[in-house]
């Protein structure tokens, strides 16, 4: 039997995504919620934290795929980029954004209301989320996602 370099590039099946990618998308992320946090309470705070919610909202809602940082690292990223080893299915990151949705609404209508402190924390907890995904390829929705599955599945003995 022939063993597979683990290097080897893969073909994805359809839908998969390049891991590559959000990660990517959390490192523009980490910046834009960095942003808020050193500007709130502001006027640049909520716009910078708007724009954010609604790219959760649409990778929440499309996939990651179809996001403004996918699009960016297709077109000027990953060209430069090997192929990728590995590829992922969508429904982990898709959880994952929509896990940063509900923070980020939560900062959104915090800062709206004056409630800073609170939409500070929630802002933070978004941000610590996509540094450790940045940073470590460690995505915490993803593994949300996949301890849910996990629990959510039938264990298979008798009750």
């Amino acid at each position: 039997m022939t063993q597979l370099d683990p290097r080897t590039p893969r073909v994805p099946t359809p839908g998969q995504v390049d891991p590559r990618g959000p990660q990517f998308a959390a490192w523009i992320t980490v910046l834009l919620l960095a942003v808020v946090l050193a500007t709130a309470p502001s006027a640049v705070s909520v716009v910078v934290l708007a724009v954010q919610t609604v790219f959760f909202a649409l990778g929440a809602a499309l996939g990651v795929a179809r996001t403004p940082y996918a699009w960016l690292f297709r077109t000027l990223v990953r060209p430069r980029l090997a192929p990728p080893v590995e590829w992922e299915e969508p429904q982990p990151p898709r959880f994952a954004q929509a896990v940063g949705l509900a923070f980020a609404v939560v900062g959104l209508v915090g800062l709206l209301a004056g409630a800073t402190t609170v939409a500070l924390v929630a802002v933070g907890f978004a941000l610590a989320a996509a540094l450790l995904n940045a940073a470590f390829g460690f995505c915490l929705g993803c593994e949300m996602y996949l301890l849910g599955k996990r629990l959510a599945a039938p264990s298979g003995r008798a009750a």
